[in-house]
């Protein structure tokens, strides 16, 4: 079994992108299924038909799917939905009103995308094709894991141990709604789907995730920022695509500027995505709806290539024996030393990114030891750990 996902900055067409690659699988006799996770849905579009809740046949061989929001909602937030809905109708909302506030942002995308984990289940697939939301929302949804993971593990037991006394004497004196078991075993499993996905996602022979981009200064960029943000929480990106590109044989003048301005940010590509894979799809001389024309990209873009095989596998991050210890070595490609913060806390390192945080669970080898300091080199960030008597180091 195969899992690509395909993203992107909104409009470089990475719907287009999965739909081909779907569509090639299907040729290829691998039982396939593509879905969108992006509330926008426009995925029926570009196959122009329409697709469901449900998954719908395409081709031979092939399914598509525009998962049902409401449905996975309730399904994986019914009953932690009903119990918010209970405590602000008891501060005296009203029920409707209520019932929108108790769906946080993205969890309809966040539910979309544990779709991923039922479908793997089935084994009804041999490739699942996602198209995903536009690079900051999959950003979000693909770190909540990690968020999920540390909560579970640090603040449940305590809160749900807590409740559990308080629920007799406050309930009875106050009238607050108090979460019942139920919704903690709710949370539970929503955690632990959660979790799992991660697992799925972060496999390098199982899961890929595929960029998509244009030759365009602020698309780049994102996809540079996206790039080093997937490798730092260890998600594998195994191919780059850079579409609409102009075509050599265009030699109206008028496109002249543009063309050179291409092939500024496709060097730039070249050069910072290396040793990942870059494919390069022309410009279309129409818009790519139906079948036939999804084909042509497909053909345009893997040849006569498997699109499930897996192009790229790299370890975004290792650990190596030093003299005095150990090394971490991650790769952050496109990082700057400025943007980089670290602080290890216990068997923790706690990195962040910009806005990007990660808590990474050190190796028993490493128990006793403390960074003793960090280096950015050529993209790859070396932390040294040797023994020390303890405390938070930074």
């Amino acid at each position: 079994m195969r899992i690509l996902l395909y993203t992107g900055k909104g409009g470089v067409g990475k719907t287009t992108m999965a739909a081909a690659t779907a569509l090639r699988s299907a040729q290829l006799g691998h039982k396939t299924i593509v879905l969108s996770t992006d509330a926008a849905h426009s995925l029926a579009d570009s196959f122009d038909l329409r697709l469901g809740p449900e998954p719908v046949s395409i081709a031979e061989n092939l399914w598509g799917q525009e998962v049902d929001v409401y449905h996975e909602v309730q399904t994986h937030w019914g009953t932690i939905q009903k119990y918010l809905e209970a405590l602000l109708s008891w501060r005296g909302i009203d029920s409707i009103v209520a019932e929108e506030l108790t769906v946080p942002p993205g969890m309809s995308e966040l539910a979309s995308l544990l779709q991923l984990v039922r479908l793997y289940d089935s084994r009804e697939y041999d490739t699942i094709i996602l198209d995903c939301a536009p690079t900051a929302e999959t950003l979000e949804l693909l770190t909540f894991p990690e968020i999920a993971r540390w909560w579970m593990e640090k603040i449940f037991p305590i809160q749900r141990r807590l409740i559990q006394v308080a629920r007799p004497v406050v309930k009875p004196l106050v009238g607050i709604p108090l979460p019942g078991d139920d919704v903690y075993d709710s949370a539970a499993d929503l955690f632990r789907q959660l979790d799992r996905m991660q697992k799925l996602l972060a496999d390098p022979s199982l899961s890929s995730v595929r960029l998509v981009v244009n030759a365009e200064k602020m698309v780049v960029k994102e996809a540079q920022r996206t790039f080093t943000y997937l490798n730092l929480y260890g998600y594998p990106t195994d191919l780059v695509i850079c579409n609409r590109v102009i075509p050599e044989e265009v030699t109206d003048s008028y496109f002249d500027t543009w063309k050179a301005s291409q092939a500024r940010y496709m060097k730039m590509v070249e050069e910072g995505f290396a040793p990942t894979p870059i494919r390069y799809l022309p410009l279309m001389n129409q818009e790519v709806v139906g079948l036939s024309l999804l084909k042509e990209v497909a053909e345009r873009l893997f040849g006569t290539e498997d699109p499930t095989a897996v192009y790229h596998q790299g370890r975004t991050y290792s650990f190596e024996k030093a003299e005095d210890g150990y090394q971490l070595l991650l790769s952050l490609p496109f990082a700057s030393k400025g943007d980089i913060d670290l602080m290890q806390v216990g068997d923790e390192l706690i990195l962040q990114i910009g806005n990007q945080k990660r808590n990474l669970v050190l190796p028993r080898a490493l128990s006793g030891m403390r960074t003793q300091g960090a280096k950015l080199e050529d993209g790859i960030l070396r932390v040294r750990f040797a023994p020390s008597n303890g405390g938070n180091a930074k």
